[in-house]
Protein backbone atom coordinates (compact mmCIF):
# COMPACT_ATOMS: atom_id res chain seq x y z
CA UNK A 1 0.00 0.00 0.00
CA UNK A 2 1.12 3.57 -0.62
CA UNK A 3 1.23 4.94 2.93
CA UNK A 4 0.77 8.50 1.72
CA UNK A 5 -2.06 10.91 1.04
CA UNK A 6 -1.93 9.87 -2.64
CA UNK A 7 -4.06 6.84 -1.80
CA UNK A 8 -6.49 7.72 1.00
CA UNK A 9 -7.86 5.09 3.35
CA UNK A 10 -11.04 3.61 1.82
CA UNK A 11 -13.20 1.38 4.04
CA UNK A 12 -16.35 1.42 1.90
CA UNK A 13 -15.91 -2.13 0.53
CA UNK A 14 -16.13 -3.46 4.10
CA UNK A 15 -19.62 -2.09 4.77
CA UNK A 16 -21.43 -1.20 1.55
CA UNK A 17 -24.19 -3.56 0.27
CA UNK A 18 -23.18 -6.44 -1.99
CA UNK A 19 -25.09 -8.54 -4.50
CA UNK A 20 -25.22 -12.19 -3.40
CA UNK A 21 -25.17 -13.39 -7.00
CA UNK A 22 -21.99 -11.40 -7.59
CA UNK A 23 -20.47 -12.89 -4.44
CA UNK A 24 -21.41 -16.41 -5.51
CA UNK A 25 -19.80 -15.93 -8.93
CA UNK A 26 -16.73 -14.41 -7.27
CA UNK A 27 -16.28 -17.44 -4.99
CA UNK A 28 -16.61 -19.78 -7.96
CA UNK A 29 -13.85 -17.87 -9.77
CA UNK A 30 -11.67 -18.00 -6.66
CA UNK A 31 -12.01 -21.76 -6.34
CA UNK A 32 -11.53 -22.33 -10.05
CA UNK A 33 -8.38 -20.20 -10.01
CA UNK A 34 -6.97 -21.89 -6.91
CA UNK A 35 -7.07 -18.70 -4.82
CA UNK A 36 -9.37 -20.21 -2.20
CA UNK A 37 -9.74 -23.64 -0.58
CA UNK A 38 -11.68 -26.12 -2.69
CA UNK A 39 -13.68 -27.19 0.32
CA UNK A 40 -14.62 -25.64 3.62
CA UNK A 41 -14.07 -28.27 6.34
CA UNK A 42 -15.09 -25.80 9.02
CA UNK A 43 -18.52 -25.60 7.42
CA UNK A 44 -19.01 -29.31 7.98
CA UNK A 45 -17.98 -28.93 11.61
CA UNK A 46 -20.43 -26.07 12.08
CA UNK A 47 -23.18 -28.09 10.47
CA UNK A 48 -22.53 -31.12 12.67
CA UNK A 49 -22.52 -28.95 15.79
CA UNK A 50 -25.81 -27.35 14.77
CA UNK A 51 -27.30 -30.78 14.14
CA UNK A 52 -26.17 -32.11 17.52
CA UNK A 53 -27.56 -29.04 19.29
CA UNK A 54 -30.84 -29.54 17.47
CA UNK A 55 -31.03 -33.17 18.55
CA UNK A 56 -30.20 -32.32 22.15
CA UNK A 57 -32.83 -29.57 22.26
CA UNK A 58 -35.55 -31.75 20.82
CA UNK A 59 -34.45 -35.10 22.23
CA UNK A 60 -37.33 -35.37 24.70
CA UNK A 61 -39.90 -34.42 22.08
CA UNK A 62 -38.40 -36.90 19.62
CA UNK A 63 -38.44 -39.71 22.20
CA UNK A 64 -42.08 -38.95 23.02
CA UNK A 65 -43.10 -38.98 19.37
CA UNK A 66 -41.24 -42.21 18.71
CA UNK A 67 -42.81 -43.83 21.77
CA UNK A 68 -46.32 -42.79 20.77
CA UNK A 69 -45.96 -43.99 17.22
CA UNK A 70 -44.38 -47.23 18.37
CA UNK A 71 -47.29 -47.97 20.71
CA UNK A 72 -49.73 -47.08 17.95
CA UNK A 73 -47.98 -49.38 15.54
CA UNK A 74 -47.81 -52.19 18.10
CA UNK A 75 -51.33 -51.99 19.49
CA UNK A 76 -53.41 -50.49 16.73
CA UNK A 77 -51.58 -51.27 13.58
CA UNK A 78 -50.18 -54.62 14.63
CA UNK A 79 -47.79 -55.94 12.05
CA UNK A 80 -49.60 -54.38 9.14
CA UNK A 81 -47.79 -52.16 6.61
CA UNK A 82 -49.62 -49.16 8.05
CA UNK A 83 -48.24 -49.95 11.51
CA UNK A 84 -44.71 -50.28 10.17
CA UNK A 85 -45.15 -46.98 8.33
CA UNK A 86 -46.30 -45.29 11.53
CA UNK A 87 -43.20 -46.63 13.32
CA UNK A 88 -40.71 -45.65 10.57
CA UNK A 89 -42.16 -42.23 9.71
CA UNK A 90 -40.91 -40.39 12.83
CA UNK A 91 -37.36 -41.68 12.27
CA UNK A 92 -37.49 -40.63 8.63
CA UNK A 93 -38.88 -37.24 9.69
CA UNK A 94 -36.02 -36.63 12.16
CA UNK A 95 -33.38 -37.64 9.59
CA UNK A 96 -34.84 -35.20 7.06
CA UNK A 97 -34.92 -32.38 9.63
CA UNK A 98 -31.30 -32.97 10.68
CA UNK A 99 -30.23 -33.15 7.04
CA UNK A 100 -31.94 -29.85 6.28
CA UNK A 101 -30.26 -28.23 9.27
CA UNK A 102 -26.85 -29.45 8.10
CA UNK A 103 -27.43 -28.23 4.53
CA UNK A 104 -28.64 -24.83 5.68
CA UNK A 105 -25.69 -24.47 8.07
CA UNK A 106 -23.21 -25.31 5.31
CA UNK A 107 -24.82 -22.85 2.91
CA UNK A 108 -24.91 -20.09 5.51
CA UNK A 109 -21.27 -20.68 6.44
CA UNK A 110 -20.08 -20.72 2.85
CA UNK A 111 -22.15 -17.65 2.06
CA UNK A 112 -20.71 -15.73 5.00
CA UNK A 113 -17.19 -16.87 4.13
CA UNK A 114 -17.63 -15.90 0.48
CA UNK A 115 -18.95 -12.47 1.35
CA UNK A 116 -16.07 -11.93 3.74
CA UNK A 117 -13.55 -12.87 1.05
CA UNK A 118 -15.28 -10.60 -1.45
CA UNK A 119 -15.28 -7.62 0.90
CA UNK A 120 -11.66 -8.06 2.00
CA UNK A 121 -10.47 -8.53 -1.58
CA UNK A 122 -12.20 -5.35 -2.72
CA UNK A 123 -10.94 -3.50 0.37
CA UNK A 124 -7.38 -4.61 -0.41
CA UNK A 125 -7.66 -3.43 -4.02
CA UNK A 126 -9.13 -0.08 -2.94
CA UNK A 127 -6.11 0.47 -0.69
CA UNK A 128 -3.35 -0.65 -3.05
CA UNK A 129 -2.94 -4.12 -1.58
CA UNK A 130 -3.62 -7.74 -2.50
CA UNK A 131 -5.74 -10.28 -0.62
CA UNK A 132 -4.98 -13.99 -0.14
CA UNK A 133 -7.34 -16.48 1.48
CA UNK A 134 -4.77 -18.45 3.49
CA UNK A 135 -1.16 -19.51 3.86
CA UNK A 136 -0.29 -22.75 5.69
CA UNK A 137 2.68 -22.44 8.06
CA UNK A 138 3.94 -19.01 6.91
CA UNK A 139 7.79 -19.04 6.93
CA UNK A 140 8.24 -16.00 9.19
CA UNK A 141 10.81 -15.76 12.02
CA UNK A 142 8.53 -14.28 14.68
CA UNK A 143 8.02 -16.03 18.01
CA UNK A 144 4.44 -17.16 17.27
CA UNK A 145 5.17 -18.86 13.95
CA UNK A 146 7.12 -21.95 14.98
CA UNK A 147 4.80 -23.21 17.71
CA UNK A 148 2.32 -26.07 17.81
CA UNK A 149 0.79 -27.69 14.76
CA UNK A 150 -1.93 -26.85 12.26
CA UNK A 151 -0.30 -23.45 11.75
CA UNK A 152 -2.26 -21.29 9.31
CA UNK A 153 -2.56 -17.62 8.39
CA UNK A 154 -5.88 -16.51 6.90
CA UNK A 155 -7.39 -13.40 5.30
CA UNK A 156 -3.95 -12.06 4.37
CA UNK A 157 -3.60 -8.53 3.01
CA UNK A 158 -0.21 -7.57 1.54
CA UNK A 159 1.22 -4.28 0.40
CA UNK A 160 4.59 -3.71 -1.24
CA UNK A 161 5.14 0.07 -1.30
CA UNK A 162 7.11 1.72 0.14
CA UNK A 163 8.04 -1.60 1.79
CA UNK A 164 6.44 -5.03 2.20
CA UNK A 165 3.67 -5.11 4.84
CA UNK A 166 1.42 -8.07 5.65
CA UNK A 167 -1.74 -8.10 7.80
CA UNK A 168 -3.29 -11.46 8.72
CA UNK A 169 -5.03 -13.65 11.27
CA UNK A 170 -3.11 -16.63 12.59
CA UNK A 171 -4.00 -19.90 14.33
CA UNK A 172 -2.00 -22.79 15.72
CA UNK A 173 -2.88 -25.69 17.99
CA UNK A 174 -0.99 -27.12 20.94
CA UNK A 175 -1.63 -30.37 22.78
CA UNK A 176 -3.61 -33.32 21.49
CA UNK A 177 -6.92 -35.04 22.03
CA UNK A 178 -9.09 -33.48 24.73
CA UNK A 179 -6.18 -31.27 25.81
CA UNK A 180 -5.94 -29.42 22.50
CA UNK A 181 -5.84 -25.64 22.63
CA UNK A 182 -6.19 -23.39 19.60
CA UNK A 183 -4.30 -20.11 19.88
CA UNK A 184 -5.63 -17.05 18.08
CA UNK A 185 -3.44 -14.15 16.97
CA UNK A 186 -3.49 -11.22 14.64
CA UNK A 187 -0.20 -9.96 13.26
CA UNK A 188 1.34 -7.25 11.11
CA UNK A 189 4.68 -8.09 9.47
CA UNK A 190 6.84 -5.26 8.12
CA UNK A 191 9.98 -6.02 6.10
CA UNK A 192 12.97 -3.92 7.11
CA UNK A 193 15.89 -3.02 4.89
CA UNK A 194 18.57 -4.26 7.27
CA UNK A 195 18.78 -6.93 9.98
CA UNK A 196 18.51 -5.63 13.54
CA UNK A 197 19.16 -7.16 16.98
CA UNK A 198 16.39 -9.30 18.42
CA UNK A 199 14.25 -6.90 20.47
CA UNK A 200 10.86 -7.57 22.07
CA UNK A 201 8.46 -4.94 23.39
CA UNK A 202 5.99 -6.68 25.68
CA UNK A 203 2.97 -4.38 25.94
CA UNK A 204 1.99 -4.18 29.61
CA UNK A 205 -1.59 -3.13 28.87
CA UNK A 206 -2.60 -6.47 27.33
CA UNK A 207 -0.92 -8.80 29.80
CA UNK A 208 -2.86 -11.58 31.50
CA UNK A 209 -3.46 -11.99 35.22
CA UNK A 210 -0.26 -13.99 35.73
CA UNK A 211 2.00 -11.93 33.49
CA UNK A 212 2.82 -11.61 29.81
CA UNK A 213 0.46 -13.00 27.18
CA UNK A 214 3.37 -13.72 24.83
CA UNK A 215 4.07 -17.39 24.04
CA UNK A 216 7.74 -16.98 25.07
CA UNK A 217 9.43 -15.63 28.19
CA UNK A 218 12.87 -14.06 28.23
CA UNK A 219 15.72 -13.84 30.70
CA UNK A 220 15.03 -10.92 33.04
CA UNK A 221 18.65 -9.79 32.79
CA UNK A 222 17.90 -8.77 29.20
CA UNK A 223 15.24 -6.25 30.20
CA UNK A 224 16.28 -2.66 29.52
CA UNK A 225 14.71 0.35 31.20
CA UNK A 226 14.22 3.39 28.96
CA UNK A 227 13.65 6.99 29.88
CA UNK A 228 10.35 8.82 30.24
CA UNK A 229 7.04 6.96 30.39
CA UNK A 230 8.07 4.16 28.06
CA UNK A 231 8.42 1.62 30.89
CA UNK A 232 4.79 2.24 31.85
CA UNK A 233 3.67 0.86 28.50
CA UNK A 234 6.30 -1.66 27.40
CA UNK A 235 8.84 -4.05 28.87
CA UNK A 236 11.77 -3.94 26.43
CA UNK A 237 14.09 -6.94 26.09
CA UNK A 238 17.34 -6.84 24.11
CA UNK A 239 20.33 -9.22 24.02
CA UNK A 240 22.98 -8.60 26.66
CA UNK A 241 25.65 -6.27 25.33
CA UNK A 242 23.19 -4.56 22.94
CA UNK A 243 21.81 -2.02 25.42
CA UNK A 244 23.50 0.94 23.67
CA UNK A 245 22.20 -0.33 20.31
CA UNK A 246 18.64 -0.46 21.67
CA UNK A 247 19.02 3.10 22.94
CA UNK A 248 20.18 4.16 19.47
CA UNK A 249 17.13 2.50 17.87
CA UNK A 250 14.58 3.70 20.42
CA UNK A 251 15.15 7.42 20.51
CA UNK A 252 12.56 9.58 22.35
CA UNK A 253 10.64 10.37 19.16
CA UNK A 254 10.39 6.69 18.20
CA UNK A 255 9.35 5.75 21.74
CA UNK A 256 6.61 8.38 21.51
CA UNK A 257 5.37 6.84 18.24
CA UNK A 258 5.09 3.41 19.84
CA UNK A 259 3.30 4.77 22.91
CA UNK A 260 0.82 6.80 20.86
CA UNK A 261 0.07 4.22 18.18
CA UNK A 262 1.01 0.72 19.36
CA UNK A 263 0.64 0.66 23.16
CA UNK A 264 -1.92 -2.17 22.89
CA UNK A 265 0.33 -4.28 20.65
CA UNK A 266 3.26 -6.54 21.40
CA UNK A 267 6.24 -5.80 19.16
CA UNK A 268 9.07 -8.04 17.99
CA UNK A 269 12.08 -7.06 15.89
CA UNK A 270 13.88 -10.13 14.60
CA UNK A 271 16.27 -10.41 11.65
CA UNK A 272 14.98 -7.92 9.07
CA UNK A 273 11.35 -8.02 10.21
CA UNK A 274 9.18 -6.04 12.59
CA UNK A 275 6.05 -7.76 13.93
CA UNK A 276 3.03 -6.33 15.72
CA UNK A 277 0.99 -8.93 17.62
CA UNK A 278 -2.32 -9.10 19.47
CA UNK A 279 -4.48 -12.02 20.64
CA UNK A 280 -7.36 -11.01 18.39
CA UNK A 281 -8.14 -10.98 14.68
CA UNK A 282 -6.61 -8.12 12.72
CA UNK A 283 -8.07 -8.92 9.31
CA UNK A 284 -11.74 -8.20 9.95
CA UNK A 285 -14.69 -6.37 8.39
CA UNK A 286 -14.44 -3.65 11.04
CA UNK A 287 -13.31 -0.31 9.53
CA UNK A 288 -12.17 0.97 12.94
CA UNK A 289 -9.71 -1.91 13.32
CA UNK A 290 -8.20 -1.26 9.91
CA UNK A 291 -7.98 2.49 10.54
CA UNK A 292 -6.10 1.80 13.78
CA UNK A 293 -3.67 -0.67 12.18
CA UNK A 294 -3.01 1.52 9.13
CA UNK A 295 -2.37 4.51 11.37
CA UNK A 296 0.03 2.50 13.55
CA UNK A 297 2.04 1.24 10.57
CA UNK A 298 2.10 4.66 8.89
CA UNK A 299 3.33 6.28 12.12
CA UNK A 300 6.24 3.84 12.37
CA UNK A 301 7.31 3.64 8.72
CA UNK A 302 8.75 7.10 8.46
CA UNK A 303 11.03 6.40 11.45
CA UNK A 304 12.63 3.29 9.97
CA UNK A 305 15.22 5.31 8.00
CA UNK A 306 17.16 5.85 11.22
CA UNK A 307 17.08 2.12 11.97
CA UNK A 308 18.46 1.34 8.52
CA UNK A 309 21.59 3.35 9.32
CA UNK A 310 22.35 1.13 12.31
CA UNK A 311 25.35 -1.19 12.02
CA UNK A 312 26.64 -3.79 14.45
CA UNK A 313 30.12 -2.68 15.54
CA UNK A 314 30.91 -6.31 16.36
CA UNK A 315 31.09 -6.99 12.61
CA UNK A 316 33.71 -4.27 12.01
CA UNK A 317 36.45 -6.84 11.44
CA UNK A 318 34.57 -8.11 8.41
CA UNK A 319 34.79 -4.75 6.63
CA UNK A 320 38.47 -5.06 5.65
CA UNK A 321 39.09 -4.01 2.03
CA UNK A 322 41.06 -6.31 -0.24
CA UNK A 323 43.10 -5.32 -3.28
CA UNK A 324 41.69 -5.98 -6.69
CA UNK A 325 43.35 -9.09 -8.22
CA UNK A 326 44.66 -7.04 -11.15
CA UNK A 327 46.75 -4.76 -8.92
CA UNK A 328 47.35 -6.94 -5.89
CA UNK A 329 50.88 -7.87 -6.97
CA UNK A 330 52.04 -4.36 -7.92
CA UNK A 331 53.12 -1.45 -5.74
CA UNK A 332 50.46 0.71 -4.16
CA UNK A 333 49.84 3.75 -6.37
CA UNK A 334 50.49 7.18 -4.88
CA UNK A 335 47.34 9.18 -4.16
CA UNK A 336 47.04 12.94 -4.55
CA UNK A 337 45.05 13.04 -1.29
CA UNK A 338 45.28 11.58 2.18
CA UNK A 339 43.20 8.40 2.70
CA UNK A 340 41.00 8.33 5.81
CA UNK A 341 42.39 6.34 8.70
CA UNK A 342 39.04 5.69 10.43
CA UNK A 343 37.67 2.16 10.32
CA UNK A 344 35.27 1.31 7.53
CA UNK A 345 31.58 1.05 8.37
CA UNK A 346 30.55 -2.52 9.27
CA UNK A 347 28.36 -4.34 6.77
CA UNK A 348 24.63 -4.82 7.41
CA UNK A 349 23.90 -7.69 9.74
CA UNK A 350 23.90 -8.76 13.38
CA UNK A 351 26.58 -10.69 15.24
CA UNK A 352 25.45 -14.15 16.43
CA UNK A 353 25.05 -13.06 20.08
CA UNK A 354 22.53 -10.41 19.08
CA UNK A 355 20.34 -12.44 16.75
CA UNK A 356 18.16 -14.10 19.38
CA UNK A 357 17.14 -13.30 22.92
CA UNK A 358 17.84 -15.87 25.62
CA UNK A 359 14.67 -17.66 26.66
CA UNK A 360 13.86 -17.93 30.35
CA UNK A 361 13.09 -21.29 31.92
CA UNK A 362 9.76 -20.91 33.76
CA UNK A 363 10.92 -22.56 36.99
CA UNK A 364 7.94 -21.23 38.95
CA UNK A 365 5.45 -22.83 36.58
CA UNK A 366 7.42 -26.08 36.53
CA UNK A 367 7.54 -26.18 40.35
CA UNK A 368 3.80 -25.45 40.61
CA UNK A 369 2.95 -28.17 38.10
CA UNK A 370 5.28 -30.59 39.85
CA UNK A 371 3.60 -29.83 43.18
CA UNK A 372 0.17 -30.60 41.74
CA UNK A 373 1.44 -33.88 40.26
CA UNK A 374 3.03 -34.86 43.56
CA UNK A 375 -0.15 -34.01 45.46
CA UNK A 376 -2.23 -36.09 43.02
CA UNK A 377 0.12 -39.06 43.38
CA UNK A 378 -0.09 -38.86 47.17
CA UNK A 379 -3.89 -38.79 46.99
CA UNK A 380 -3.91 -41.81 44.68
CA UNK A 381 -1.65 -43.73 47.04
CA UNK A 382 -4.18 -43.49 49.86
CA UNK A 383 -1.58 -42.00 52.21
CA UNK A 384 -3.93 -39.34 53.60
CA UNK A 385 -6.75 -41.86 53.90
CA UNK A 386 -4.57 -44.09 56.06
CA UNK A 387 -3.64 -41.19 58.33
CA UNK A 388 -7.29 -40.12 58.74
CA UNK A 389 -8.37 -43.69 59.49
CA UNK A 390 -5.66 -44.00 62.12
CA UNK A 391 -6.71 -40.72 63.73
CA UNK A 392 -10.44 -41.52 63.89
CA UNK A 393 -9.88 -45.07 65.07
CA UNK A 394 -8.31 -43.85 68.32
Amino acid sequence: MEWTSALPFDARPLVEPVDRNVVRAYVQRLRAGGRAPKAAPAAVVVAVVVGVVFLVMFANIAVGILGSFWELARDGGGGSPAGILFAVFPIFFLVVIVGLVVVVAVKLFRGASGERWYRLDRFAQANGMTWHAESPAPPLPGMIFGLGHGRRATDILRGSEPRFVEFANYRYTTGSGKNQTTHQWGYVAVKLSTPLPHIVLDALGNNALFGSNLPASFDREQRLSLEGDFDRYFALYCPRGYESDALYLFTPDIMARFIDNAAALDVEIVDDWLFLYAKRDFSTLDPATWAWLFAAVAALLDKFAQWERWRDARLADIAVPTAHPAVAAGPAPALPFAAPTAALRPPPGVAPQGRRLTRRVPWGTIALFGGFVLFWLVLQSGFFGGILSALFSR
